[in-house]
C-alpha cells in the first residue's frame, strides 16, 4: 500500500503526463502557417505533423505492455519523457528534425496513451474515476492554454522559441515524475493461475466496435483541432481569433474532464448510452453547421464550442472505459492497445487527408460532408458498446 507522500508523488506525476499527452504536438497547429512560411514549404505538407504522431499510437501502442512487462510501468514512463525531450528539442533545427522529432514524441506518447489506465488501475484500483480525472482534467487545461499563448509567443518571437519552451515542460514533467520510480510496477501479461489460453482480442467483436469508436473519436479531434484554424482563417476570420477558436475548442471539454470519470464509474450501462449518445449528438449538429460556412466569429465559436465539448468528453469517457469493461490490469493494458493501435492508424488518415483533399477539390465541403458521416457512425458505435457490460 502507498504512504501519502508516495500517492501525491503519484498524484503530481500523472497529472503531468496528462499536461504532455498532447501539448507537444497540437500545439503547433494553430501557428502551421508560420512554420510552413519560415520553412518555405506548401502549409498542406504540415498536416504531418499531426499525422506522425498518430501513426505512432498505432505502431507502438501494442509494444507498450510488453515493455512495462520488463522494465516496469513507473521506469518506462521515465525513458519515455526522456525521449520526449530529445524529441522535442531537435525539431528546432531543420524540416527533417521536425519530422523527426515529432516522430520520436509520438512514440513516447503512445507508451503513455496505453499504459496510463493499466498504471491507475495497478495504483489506485479503487479511485479509477478520480485518478483518471487527474490527467484528463491537466491535458485539456494544457492544451487549452497552449492554444492560445502559442499564437503571441511566435508573434514576438518564433515559431523555435514556441518549441523551445515545450521541451521546458518536459523537463520539469520529468523532474516531477522521478520520484514514482521507487514503486515500479511490472506489468504480468499472463493472469495468475491461468490455465486457458487468453483471448485474442482482435477475434472479439465487442472489442473491434470500441476500436472502431476509438479510431474515430480520434480522427474527429486530430482533424478539428489541425485544420479548424486553418478553415476559419480561410472564410475571413483573422489568426488572433483562430487561436482563441482553437483554446476555446480544448478549453470547453474541461468540465468533462473533471468531473466525468467520476460519474461514469457511478452509472450502468445505459445511463452511460444516453449520456456519451446525447453529448455525441452536439458534434453531429455542429458538423452539419460546418457544411454553410460564413466568416461571422460567433459562427465559429459555436463550432468550436459544441465539437469540442463533444471530443472533449469522448477522450475521458474512452480512457474510463478500458477500464470499466475489463477484469484487471492486464486485460486494461492489452484491451487499451489494441484499440489504440488500430484506432490511430484510422485516424491517422484525418489531418493530412483533409489537407490534401482541399488542395484537390480546392474546398472543405466534401471533407467535412465526410467528416459528419464517421462522426455519426462513431456514435452508432458507442451506443452499441454500451449494451454489455463487460468486453474482457
Amino acid at each position: 500500500m502507498q504512504n501519502s507522500k508516495s500517492s501525491l508523488s503519484l498524484i503530481g506525476g500523472i497529472a503531468f503526463l496528462g499536461v504532455i499527452l498532447r501539448v507537444p504536438f497540437t500545439t503547433l497547429t494553430p501557428v502551421l502557417s508560420d512554420i510552413a512560411k519560415s520553412l518555405d514549404v506548401p502549409v498542406s505538407s504540415l498536416g504531418l505533423l499531426t499525422t506522425i504522431p498518430l501513426l505512432m499510437f498505432a505502431i507502438f501502442s501494442s509494444l507498450a505492455p510488453k515493455l512495462a512487462q520488463h522494465t516496469g510501468i513507473e521506469r518506462l514512463f521515465t525513458a519515455v519523457i526522456f525521449l520526449m525531450i530529445v524529441g522535442s528539442a531537435v525539431r528546432i533545427f531543420n524540416l527533417p528534425l521536425l519530422y523527426l522529432g515529432t516522430f520520436l514524441i509520438g512514440a513516447a506518447i503512445a507508451m503513455l496513451n496505453v499504459l496510463l489506465p493499466a498504471l491507475i488501475l495497478v495504483n489506485k484500483p479503487g479511485q479509477i474515476g478520480r485518478y483518471t480525472t487527474f490527467y484528463t482534467t491537466a491535458m485539456t487545461i494544457s492544451m487549452a492554454i497552449f492554444s492560445v499563448i502559442a499564437v503571441p509567443i511566435v508573434m514576438v518571437s518564433s515559431w523555435r522559441t514556441l518549441i523551445l519552451v515545450l521541451t521546458a515542460l518536459l523537463v520539469v514533467t520529468l523532474i516531477f515524475w522521478l520520484p514514482n520510480n521507487k514503486n515500479n510496477h511490472k506489468l504480468q501479461l499472463k493472469e495468475k493461475n491461468q490455465t486457458t489460453t487468453s483471448v485474442n482480442l482482435w477475434k472479439n467483436k465487442l472489442a473491434w466496435v470500441l476500436l472502431v469508436f476509438g479510431g474515430l473519436q480520434s480522427f474527429l479531434f486530430y482533424t478539428g483541432v489541425t485544420w479548424f484554424p486553418t478553415m476559419a482563417q480561410d472564410a475571413g476570420v483573422s489568426p488572433e481569433l483562430t487561436g482563441l477558436l482553437a483554446g476555446v475548442y480544448t478549453l470547453i471539454g474541461m468540465p468533462f474532464a473533471l468531473f466525468l470519470p467520476i460519474s461514469l464509474t457511478r452509472l450502468n450501462s445505459k445511463q452511460r448510452q444516453w449520456l456519451m449518445g446525447g453529448i455525441s449528438t452536439l458534434g453531429i449538429l455542429a458538423l452539419i453547421l460546418l457544411l454553410f460556412p460564413t466568416e461571422n466569429f460567433f459562427y465559429w465559436l459555436l463550432i468550436n464550442a459544441f465539437v469540442g465539448l463533444t471530443v472533449g468528453a469522448l477522450f475521458p469517457y474512452l480512457m474510463t472505459t478500458f477500464s470499466l469493461k475489463s477484469s484487471s490490469p492486464q486485460q486494461t493494458a492489452k484491451l487499451s492497445g489494441m484499440v489504440q493501435t488500430g484506432g490511430y492508424f484510422l485516424a491517422a488518415v484525418g489531418p493530412i487527408g483533409f489537407g490534401y483533399a482541399h488542395d484537390l477539390f480546392n474546398s472543405w465541403l466534401p471533407e467535412n460532408i465526410l467528416l459528419l458521416i464517421l462522426t455519426i457512425i462513431m456514435t452508432l458505435a458507442l451506443i452499441y458498446i454500451e449494451r454489455f457490460e463487460k468486453i474482457v
